[in-house]
């Protein structure tokens, strides 16, 4: 997979190089400066949260939240258990950039969550990563291994009166535990099902104590910001979208892969350090965050920056940045099939209208993809989507309704010419 050599968190990391994750490697790079210049400065937890403020860093794990601000949600004068936990969860069809730094750069994460527990005055730390890639966790076991060695994890860092020390622990490839509680309900032993919220973690969180909670990518993002500062950070985007961000492209492009670019980027220089469509189609359609966010029209995207404001603006999300083109050839329906069949076996079955509209969903576009449809099959779709947006727990049944509102939307003629001609609009086969 392609890294763009010149982004923040894979800054001088050659992943042709075995040994780039490696402890050495990343001091070599200046790792752990950041960590160093805070403990021998004794650096005010203030001034630490108010630089994470300034640089716009916003999360990336899908919901672009500010990361300082959140940090400033922790109550750092509770007298008992604190937590940092990082969502190393990664499940979200087309996304695949957190195992990257973990296997490529796993220490730019540690550093980041210590960065972190000092900002907040935290003991203990986990990262929860997706059961589906073991060999990635057994590398970020190794990397903690040579951090806690050389005396950066555990009592007294670097010789200061800061203690902090970080573990891993991994899931069983539950999509659900990427939503935050239930990664916490899953980290405490139990079904990982998502939690009532308020209380929000920051007071209610793991074993029932304060915890912030960050993605793999926000975190590995702070060395740089703490060592070469927020506005530079800043700079490196564009106001209230600061840095680079790490973009995964799937699909019909020549190049698939991680490209890690600054936010505001267009998406045709995307597309292009991609490697362009494949076999030179036209680009049809593309998610540009995700399969849960929205679906955006070739010709839409074309115009887009890759950035929070801009994605939202056109009706989408920049999500996990997941990248997902589709060519001309794709049938829309059958694209839609395939995401409405991913949310309904990964519902956790929890709340009702989720666990049971999810099966809806995929039963009335699968019979329009099988050529079985109803005339008035489009309309249940979005009876059915109205009954479950906002009314369940988490998000997943948002997640789930996203994609056929806009499918349905934006290629409404492909559903309308399967349902009266019992055939694809696309290539033309007969059922």
């Amino acid at each position: 997979m392609a890294i763009f050599e010149k982004g923040i968190i894979f800054e001088g990391v050659d992943t042709s190089d075995q040994s780039c994750w490696t402890l050495a490697a990343y001091q070599a790079r200046g790792g752990y400066s950041a960590l160093r210049k805070l403990v021998e400065n004794k650096t005010p937890q203030d001034e630490v949260i108010a630089e994470v403020k300034n640089s716009s860093l916003r999360g990336r794990g899908g919901a672009g939240f500010p990361t300082g601000l959140k940090w400033s949600f922790m109550p750092r004068s509770f007298p008992g258990d604190k937590y940092v936990v990082c969502n190393s969860d990664e499940g979200e069809p087309g996304t695949f950039k957190d195992r990257d730094i973990m296997w490529y750069n796993p220490h730019a994460l540690i550093e980041g969550m210590i960065i972190a527990a000092y900002a907040m005055g935290v003991k203990t730390g986990y990262n929860y990563i997706h059961g589906e890639i073991f060999e990635v966790y057994e590398r970020f076991e190794a990397a903690l291994a040579e951090a806690r060695a050389a005396g950066l994890l555990g009592d007294n860092i670097l010789g200061s009166e800061f203690s902090f020390d970080l573990f891993a622990h991994h899931g069983y490839g539950a999509y659900i535990c990427g939503e935050e509680t239930a990664l916490l309900e899953s980290l405490e032993g139990k079904k990982g099902q998502p939690r009532f919220k308020p209380p929000f973690p920051a007071s209610f969180g793991l074993y029932g104590k304060p915890t912030t909670i960050n993605n793999t990518e926000s975190f590995a993002s702070v060395p740089f910001i703490i060592k070469d500062g927020a506005t530079n950070f800043l700079e490196a985007g564009k106001p209230n979208n600061g840095g680079t961000k790490l973009f995964s492209i799937s699909g019909h492009v020549n190049r698939p892969g991680n490209y890690e670019i600054p936010l505001g980027t267009p998406f045709a220089a995307l597309l292009e350090m991609a490697g362009g469509m494949k076999n030179g189609k036209k680009l049809k359609a593309v998610i540009p965050g995700g399969s849960s966010a929205p679906v955006l029209p070739g010709e839409v995207m074309m115009d887009l920056t890759m950035d929070y404001d801009s994605i939202s603006k056109a009706g989408s999300m920049l999500g996990s940045g997941a990248v997902i083109v589709m060519n001309e050839d794709v049938c829309m329906v059958k694209a839609l099939e395939r995401l409405a069949y991913f949310y309904h076996e990964e519902s956790c079955g929890q709340c009702t209208p989720c666990r049971e509209g999810t099966g809806w969903l995929y039963r009335v576009i699968h019979r329009i993809e099988n050529g079985l449809g109803r005339p008035d099959d489009l309309d249940l779709l979005t009876s059915v989507g109205n009954n479950m947006a906002g009314k369940t727990i988490c998000a997943l049944a948002d997640a789930a309704v996203f994609p056929v509102r806009s499918f349905t939307k934006h290629f409404r003629q492909e559903f309308e010419y399967h349902i009266e001609n019992k055939k694809c609009l696309v290539d033309h086969k007969w059922f």
